[in-house]
C-alpha cells in the first residue's frame, strides 16, 4: 500500500480552534495513527474516508487521488472503495446480523431483506463465526459479536483499504486481546491495507508496523515499530 497524506483543516467552536495540520507517507500494510485523545487522528481518517472535507491539501492512494483541493478533486466516500469501521461499530438497531452486514452490499438506503443471500455476505457470516447469530439484532449480541458484524459489513464490499477507529477502545480487557490475534489472523490471511487510531500502546504493538504519531493536530512521530520510543514499545 501507499497512501500519501498532506492535509489541513481548521474547525472552530465557541469553546476552542482546532487546526489538523497533518503530513504523511505510509507503505506498510498495517499503519497506526497513534496519539492521545484530541489529538486530531480520527479527524484525519475521516478526511481519508471522504467524510470531511480538508480546506487544502491532497490525499492520494496506490497512485490514485481521492483529494486534491489545488484541483477541485474530491470522491464521494464510496468512491474512495475504503471501509471504514466506527468505534461505536454503527450497528442498525432494527436489522438484523445478515441485514446489516449485506447494507455493506447495497449503494442505497432500502433495508435489505431479512433473509437476503448473497456469495460474500455467507461467506462472511462464516469467515467470523457470525452464522449462529445471523438472525438476531444488535441489542442481543455481546460486544465482540457487535465488532465482528461491524468488520463483516466493512468487509463484504472487498474495499482496498481498511480504517478502524480505535476498534477495541469498547472491549473488556480479556476481549479485547483475543479480538486483537483475530483481526491481526483475519488482516494477515486477506493482506488488506489498513489503518489504525488509537491511544492504547498495546495496539501500536500489534498493529504497529508503521506508527504515525499524532498530537494537538500534528504530526511527531513517523515511523516504523522497531524504531519505535521504548516507553511506548515496551509498555
Amino acid at each position: 500500500m501507499s497512501l500519501s497524506v498532506a492535509i489541513r483543516k481548521t474547525l472552530t467552536s465557541a469553546e476552542r480552534r482546532f487546526t489538523l495540520d497533518v503530513s504523511f507517507v505510509a507503505t506498510s500494510q498495517r499503519v497506526v495513527l497513534f496519539g492521545p485523545s484530541g489529538a486530531g487522528k480520527s479527524l484525519s481518517l475521516q478526511a481519508i474516508a471522504g467524510l470531511l472535507r480538508p480546506d487544502e491539501g491532497t490525499i492520494t492512494l496506490d497512485g490514485d487521488t481521492l483529494f486534491d483541493s489545488a484541483h477541485g478533486i474530491d470522491l464521494k466516500p464510496q468512491a474512495r472503495h475504503v471501509a471504514y469501521l466506527f468505534q461505536d461499530y454503527a450497528l442498525f438497531p432494527h436489522l438484523n446480523v445478515r441485514q446489516n452486514i449485506a447494507f455493506g452490499l447495497h449503494t442505497g438506503w432500502l433495508n435489505p431483506r431479512r433473509h437476503v443471500a448473497d456469495r460474500q455476505l455467507e461467506y462472511w457470516l462464516d469467515a467470523l463465526d457470525l452464522r449462529p447469530v445471523a438472525g438476531s439484532h444488535p441489542a442481543q449480541l455481546s460486544g465482540g459479536q457487535k465488532q465482528r458484524v461491524a468488520l463483516a459489513r466493512a468487509l463484504v464490499s472487498e474495499p482496498r483499504l481498511l480504517l478502524l477507529d480505535e476498534p477495541f477502545s469498547a472491549l473488556d480487557h480479556t476481549l479485547r486481546q483475543r479480538m486483537r490475534k483475530a483481526l491481526s489472523d483475519l488482516q494477515t490471511r486477506l493482506d488488506i491495507p489498513m489503518v489504525l487510531i488509537t491511544h492504547d500502546p498495546d495496539d501500536v504493538a500489534a498493529f504497529g508496523d508503521q506508527v504515525v504519531q499524532i498530537n494537538d493536530g500534528c504530526v511527531q512521530e513517523n515511523t516504523s515499530f522497531a524504531g519505535y520510543p521504548s516507553s511506548v514499545r515496551d509498555t
